[in-house]
């Protein structure tokens, strides 16, 4: 066991490492945490989500932002890197910098084991407290599956769609997101098979 007191670091501090650093790392109560690389299928999901929102907010004052955006909840003091991000009307930045977002609309994460559980959880938890934030798209990189959270009259409602035909509405910023296409392209490892009594 570790005797070594952990050195706190401010967010500005956070701020001057990160803007150096060839890694991203996400920052949250005085602590910095590295971030791992993505697979192949955790990249083509954010790629497909990215292309497909792009496409259908062209003309529209709106703009999307894949994971090198940084985002900011004021109110809790994390600093993270969705998978992909709307912001709609003017956005809102830290800094002259641009590189940290105060106000987006709608934010995706794609799921992965080692996170499903913070991203479905703390980091949620986090998320609600954005005050722009409309929407919030979990994606499974296992299977086709996504899970939409919309607020509405202060709530937060659930969506959830399993299958290729699908379709998830984000009304107020205009999109259709068909699973079909958020998943084009995605193969997934065959299940193992279970040795079976007889």
């Amino acid at each position: 066991m570790s005797t070594q007191p952990k050195s706190f670091i401010t967010p500005e501090q956070y701020l001057e490492i990160e803007r150096a650093a060839e890694c991203k790392s996400e920052y949250f109560n005085g602590e910095m945490f590295a971030m791992a690389g993505a697979v192949r299928t955790h990249n083509l999901l954010v790629t497909n989500a990215v292309a497909e929102l792009r496409q259908q907010l062209r003309g529209r004052p709106c703009e999307v932002y894949p994971s090198d955006m940084r985002v900011r909840v004021s109110s809790t003091g994390l600093y993270t890197y969705p998978d992909a991000l709307v912001v709609c009307g003017e956005p809102v930045f830290l800094d002259r910098r641009e590189d940290t977002l105060l106000n987006p609309a709608l934010i995706v994460e794609v799921l992965s084991p080692s996170t499903e559980a913070y991203d479905r959880g703390r980091k949620f938890e986090h998320y609600q407290k954005i005050d722009s934030l409309r929407y919030y798209l979990l994606i499974s990189s296992d299977r086709v599956h996504a899970d939409l959270f919309t607020l509405q009259d202060g709530r937060w409602g659930l969506t959830p769609a399993s299958g290729l035909d699908d379709t998830l509405e984000l009304e107020s910023i205009g999109c259709r997101l068909k699973l079909a296409d958020l998943y084009e392209k995605v193969e997934f490892e065959p299940a193992p098979l279970r040795a079976q009594n007889v």
